[in-house]
């Protein structure tokens, strides 16, 4: 997700308020979480666990899993450039490995109303486009790249040179990933040559190492941050670059937060709103920003270059992604580890309560996504198609999901 704050501020602030719940009930034997709710409170609650364990959770351990496999692969080319011995096949599964930490995180991105928005994390790793006149400049300066790598430090690269997508210029062209003759030689994107720049290969892959290591952090501290049982190795990491990963500086993660809903110290004042973060806050966001922004700007015309993964040309993968992340947070699971349990699902919630606008919500989910898989068909992705029909048609398709979306918010607001 690029620069897209308008959520960022809803739950800022920690509402110590108590919704009514008992702490004991004599013909209750819970532990003072779920005594004295109501049946349809414990059905929410049961809701959440699903979806912090088996949705967000999950989708954060892959991230952070295949994030470190990203570095290691990259500082394993950057070692084997340097020696002589670096192959295709070692970029290869480079590229492999960046399309599988991409597909997590933007199967995420139906929660970043979380830890990512509360630390800035989202835009420091994926905000485009890229500025490539900077990226040139700043590999021009030789004694900076050396420097960058000696002290793994970013702080020279601004955002919209961070993250995913300075990692996706290096690896991948066109659509096709990096050949090892085009690494051997010179940069010749025009923004390089027009500065003679003269940017070698060795140089554009200690920037991608760099950089992965901060990509590798960042989705370390949002798994850490949600989940208080996360690697040890990942909360020391934290600790030593001291990265915030609680609540408003308290002791709740942002899972154990989302989980004491209705209790004092919660920052959700009861499960209704807990419901709604997930429908409103996650889900209608990030629905919005596929349609009318990562799509809609492009294909109107207001903005053509605005084109997310343009140089893998994997943008309708990326989407479809961001739609999937929706699925996974209604149908209570991640879909592809047999984690999901739609017993303890949103869309199971609004089958048993009799939600009017059931039948139209999942029509038109599975309607964006066979869209986007019809998209994925064309020749040269979105940024070589942006104003094709079959563009138009996916767009459609998730704004009426996005219209299905906060219509179940508001209905859900009244349970």
């Amino acid at each position: 997700m690029s620069k897209f704050t308008k959520y960022a501020l809803l739950f800022a602030a920690a509402l110590l308020i108590t919704s009514g719940l008992s702490s004991c009930s004599d013909d209750n034997n819970d532990d003072g979480v779920t005594a004295g709710l109501t049946n349809t409170q414990k059905e929410m609650k049961a809701i959440g666990e699903q979806y912090v364990a088996n949705t967000v959770n999950s989708t954060y351990k892959y991230l952070a899993e295949e994030t470190a496999n990203l570095y290691t692969q990259l500082d394993n080319d950057l070692n084997k450039f340097r020696a002589g011995t670096l192959t295709q096949s070692d970029i290869d599964q480079t590229c492999e490995t960046f399309k599988k930490a991409r597909s997590y995180y933007e199967s995420s991105e139906a929660f970043l109303f979380g830890a990512a928005t509360d630390f800035g994390i989202d835009p420091h790793i994926d905000t485009w486009p890229l500025n490539v006149s900077k990226l040139a400049t700043t590999l021009k300066n030789k004694e900076q790249v050396k420097q960058m790598e000696e002290d793994n430090d970013v702080t020279v690269l601004g955002e919209t040179q961070l993250g995913f997508h300075g990692i996706e210029f290096v690896l991948f062209r066109n659509g096709a990933n990096r050949t090892l003759d085009a690494l051997k030689a010179n940069e010749t994107d025009n923004e390089f040559t027009k500065i003679n720049a003269n940017v070698t290969g060795e140089e554009e892959l200690v920037f991608a190492k760099v950089v992965a290591l901060d990509l590798r952090d960042k989705c370390w501290q949002m798994e850490v941050a949600w989940n208080e049982n996360a690697p040890q190795e990942h909360k020391a990491r934290m600790e030593e670059l001291e990265y915030a990963t609680t609540v408003n500086g308290g002791e709740y993660s942002y899972g154990q937060n989302f989980l004491a809903a209705g209790n004092a110290g919660s920052t959700y004042r009861t499960w209704q709103a807990a419901m709604n973060a997930i429908l409103i806050a996650g889900c209608e966001n990030i629905c919005d920003e596929v349609a009318n922004t990562k799509i809609g700007n492009p294909y109107s015309g207001e903005d053509e270059n605005y084109i997310e993964s343009p140089y893998s040309e994997r943008s309708f993968y990326d989407f479809q992604d961001n739609i999937r992340s929706i699925e996974n947070s209604l149908y209570g699971g991640r879909a592809d580890d047999n984690s999901r349990d739609t017993s303890k699902s949103l869309i199971q919630f609004m089958k048993n309560h009799n939600y009017e606008g059931l039948a139209q919500l999942e029509s038109d989910l599975q309607a964006s996504i066979a869209a986007l898989d019809d998209c994925k068909t064309l020749k040269g992705g979105f940024v070589n198609n942006i104003h094709d029909p079959k563009v138009g048609v996916a767009q459609k398709a998730i704004q009426a999901l996005d219209a299905d979306l906060t219509k179940a918010g508001e209905w859900m607001s009244k349970q």
